[in-house]
């Protein structure tokens, strides 16, 4: 799949500018359809090491609501986290109704770098797969939306990124052993990257591959990608309000139908007492 991707795809300073100030402003109304609809957002963004996921996060949080949105950056677990599920800490994090949570690495670090740095056996990650396309079904059923990206870049565009960080004083503690070493096992990483994408690719949870050797490029591709996936969800959402029944739009929308029914309910009780009365009435038999 990943040597298909063009990945000369380049976007002009003025193309981006313009577009990127709509895409901005386009989110920025669709956030506010997300908390109508009372619909949660989930955002997956994973990707190599220096392919702009901060630059995206940063980009995508400036003109959104603070108050309905959080950005999780990835991490190493606590110890209480240690003593679950791997997914547990992810569960933790999900997205209330109506509000966006953004996982800067999420739970597909079980099948990337803790199977390419060996951090689990084989068994473990192996299972995974199935366990995380579970969660993701369940997070669908649930009426969560799950947008899933990957910035991909190439090798020689990520040892350029490397060695132009290092030459910035103020960046440079970015280039960690560990980045050295997950580049020289890059064709290591095409491997599990590829895998990843076949087995936990979905219908309802899908992933996007963003060709991000042009940052200007990415970021567009990634905005345009979480624009439609809402617009669509949300339009869905007011056509079937009853879809997710907590939901406040689903008890406006099946109030006389409640309300036939506890009538229905009502005038059957009513029967069956005038039935139970009349029973008591008649008389005993000789």
């Amino acid at each position: 799949m990943l040597e298909t991707v063009d990945l000369k795809k380049t976007l002009s300073k003025s193309a981006y500018s313009k577009r990127m100030s709509e895409l901005q402003e386009k989110l920025r109304g669709l956030q506010y359809a997300v908390h109508e609809a009372e619909v949660p957002v989930v955002i997956c963004l994973e990707g190599w090491d220096t392919a702009g996921k901060g630059r995206v996060i940063k980009k995508l949080t400036e003109k959104l609501d603070p108050r309905l949105f959080r950005v999780y950056p990835g991490r190493q677990p606590s110890p209480l986290e240690r003593r679950y599920h791997f997914l547990w800490r992810y569960q933790m994090k999900l997205p209330n109704d109506g509000e966006i949570a953004v996982f800067d690495h999420s739970w597909y670090g079980r099948v990337l770098v803790e199977r390419c740095d060996k951090i689990v056996p084989k068994k473990v990650w192996r299972e995974a797969y199935e366990q995380i396309n579970e969660f993701e079904r369940w997070l669908a059923d649930d009426g969560q939306v799950l947008i899933k990206i990957w910035m991909h870049i190439s090798k020689k565009e990520q040892k350029q990124r490397f060695q132009d960080t290092l030459k910035d004083p103020l960046l440079k503690w970015k280039i960690t052993k560990e980045y050295k070493r997950h580049h020289k096992q890059y064709n290591k990483w095409v491997k599990a990257v590829e895998e990843m994408l076949a087995k936990t690719d979905s219908p309802h949870a899908p992933w996007t591959v963003v060709e991000a050797n042009d940052l200007r490029w990415a970021r567009v591709r990634i905005f345009e990608t979480i624009a439609e996936r809402i617009e669509g969800v949300v339009e869905r959402r007011k056509a079937v309000p009853a879809a997710v029944s907590r939901t406040a739009a689903a008890a406006a929308a099946t109030k006389s139908q409640r309300a036939e029914r506890a009538a229905r309910d009502h005038e059957r009780a009513k029967e069956e007492e005038k039935k139970t009365m009349a029973a008591g009435d008649a008389p005993a038999a000789p």
